[in-house]
C-alpha cells in the first residue's frame, strides 16, 4: 500500500534548490511565508522538512541537511507524526463547511496565547489557504502582522487565488517541478518504474507526483488496472461509476483527464463542443452545480464516437 501523506514523508525528492533557499533563511527568518505550486508538487512535505530541520538542530538524531532526510527515530518527527508536537499547529479545510471557518482561526489565537512548553520556536502550517474565506483572512492577518516572538506561519497554496492583503504579508516562494522531474520523483517515491503501475495514455503532462501517487493508490482501492486501461476506457469507467461524487482522488483529478482527453484530440481548441465543456465546466465550479449531466452528455458526444 503507498503512503502518501506529506507528513510521513522523510525523505524528500526533487524540491533540494526549494529547501536550500528556506535553510538560507534559518537565522533571519522572515514570519511569514506562502508556498505556491500545483497540488501534489510536495510543497507540505518540504514545509514539515524544513520545520523537523529547525526543531531537530539540537536533538538527537536531527535533520539530514546534506540529503534531506528526516530520522525517523528524531523526537520531533516522532511526536509531529502522533499529532502532538506543542511547536507545530496544523491547519487545514474543515470537511463540513469546505472552508477554513473563522473559528479554525479563533482556535489558533487561542493555541497559540498560551505559554510554550519550550525555548523552541513555534509553527503554524496552514495548507489550502485558498479556502479561507474573508472573515478568517482578517482574524489570520491580525495575528501574523503582530506575532509574538519565534512564532513562524507557514502557508500553503494550490496555485489558487489568494486574498492579495495576505499574499502582499507574505515571502512567496512559487514551487514547481517540470515533467521529467515529476516522473523521477515519482520513482523514488514508488522505489520503482511508474510505468509499471500505470499506463502511459493516463498521464497528463501535469500531473505532479502527488496526483500521480494518488492516481495509483485508487487503482489500487478499487481493482483498477491501470497498467492494461486506455484514457477512453478510463473516463467512461469514472462516469458510469460515478467515482467523481466520492471522497477520492478521481474527484478532484476528473477535469486533469478530460483536458487530457481533449489535448489528444487534432485540432482540439477548434472543437466546438471543447469550448462549451470548458464553459459548463467553469459555472460548475463557480456556482455549485451538479456535474453529472455534464459527464453524462461528454460520454455520449465523445467517448462514444
Amino acid at each position: 500500500m503507498i503512503n502518501i501523506k506529506p507528513i510521513n514523508q522523510t525523505k524528500l525528492f526533487g524540491l533540494d534548490r526549494y529547501m536550500s533557499e528556506l535553510v538560507f533563511l534559518k537565522d533571519n527568518l522572515p514570519n511569514k511565508i506562502l508556498l505556491s505550486g500545483p497540488k501534489g508538487v510536495g510543497k507540505s512535505t518540504m514545509a514539515l522538512h524544513f520545520i523537523n530541520y529547525i526543531l531537530s538542530k539540537d536533538e538527537e538524531f536531527k535533520y539530514d541537511i546534506d540529503n534531506y532526510e528526516i530520522n525517523p527515530k528524531n523526537h520531533s518527527f516522532i511526536i509531529t507524526l502522533n499529532e502532538s508536537n506543542p511547536n507545530l499547529y496544523t491547519l487545514n479545510v474543515n470537511q463540513e463547511t469546505k472552508t477554513i471557518n473563522i473559528n479554525q482561526i479563533r482556535d489558533l489565537i487561542s493555541s497559540l496565547n498560551k505559554s510554550s512548553f519550550n525555548k523552541k520556536s513555534r509553527f503554524v502550517l496552514i495548507d489550502n489557504v485558498e479556502y479561507l474565506n474573508v472573515n478568517s483572512v482578517n482574524a489570520l492577518l491580525k495575528i501574523i502582522e503582530e506575532p509574538s516572538e519565534n512564532i513562524f506561519f507557514i502557508l500553503i497554496n494550490n496555485d489558487k487565488k489568494v486574498i492579495p492583503t495576505l499574499k502582499s504579508r507574505c515571502l512567496n516562494f512559487r514551487i514547481s517541478l517540470s515533467n521529467r522531474e515529476c516522473i523521477d520523483v515519482s520513482n523514488k517515491l514508488l522505489n520503482g518504474d511508474i510505468f509499471d503501475y500505470v499506463n502511459e495514455d493516463l498521464l497528463n503532462y501535469y500531473f505532479t507526483p502527488g496526483k500521480i501517487l494518488n492516481l495509483i493508490k485508487f487503482s489500487e482501492d478499487n481493482s483498477i488496472n491501470l497498467k492494461k486501461i486506455e484514457l477512453k476506457q478510463f473516463l467512461s469507467l469514472i462516469i458510469d461509476k460515478a467515482y467523481y461524487k466520492k471522497e477520492n482522488p478521481i474527484k478532484f483529478m476528473i477535469y486533469d483527464f478530460f483536458e487530457l482527453y481533449f489535448r489528444k484530440k487534432t485540432n482540439f481548441k477548434e472543437n466546438e463542443f471543447y469550448h462549451l465543456f470548458l464553459n459548463q465546466i467553469e459555472n460548475i465550479k463557480k456556482f455549485n452545480l451538479d456535474e453529472e449531466s455534464l459527464f453524462i452528455e461528454f460520454k455520449q458526444r465523445l467517448l462514444n464516437e
